[in-house]
């Protein structure tokens, strides 16, 4: 089974820009998917972003869109979430997961896993 550890969150103001990293150790990327879930204090987790590693595939919810890329590096098995334009409501802890993803969707299968999760807060 894959294991997924994040970094890269922490303290920004609100309009600037923060990279997280997930790297994935046991197996090589799930071709199902990579994506990003985020969960802001008291709410559920959200999928925000996803893409199929080896196929031009992403997918981004509205809330992020235009702000937020994920991109891949197969050969370092590493997954990344580039953040620009922070808002207040972006604060969260984001999870790396393996999920199914398509254009339009993204959602967890009974055999996603999901890393421990990094904190990103956003000041305004």
């Amino acid at each position: 089974q894959v294991q997924l550890v994040e970094s890269g969150g922490g303290l920004v103001q609100a309009g600037g820009s923060l990279r997280l990293s997930c790297a994935a150790s046991g197996r090589k990327l799930d071709y199902n998917g990579m994506g990003w879930y985020r969960q802001a204090p008291g709410k559920e987790r959200d999928g925000i972003a996803c893409m199929r590693p080896t196929e031009d595939i992403t997918y981004y919810d509205a809330s992020v869109k235009g702000r937020f890329t994920i991109s891949v590096d197969n050969f370092k098995n590493t997954v990344y979430l580039q953040m620009t334009n922070l808002k207040p409501e972006d604060t969260g802890v984001y999870y790396c997961a393996t999920v199914v993803c398509r254009s339009r969707f993204m959602g967890t299968m009974a055999s996603s896993t999901f890393g421990q999760g990094t904190q990103v807060t956003v000041s305004s």
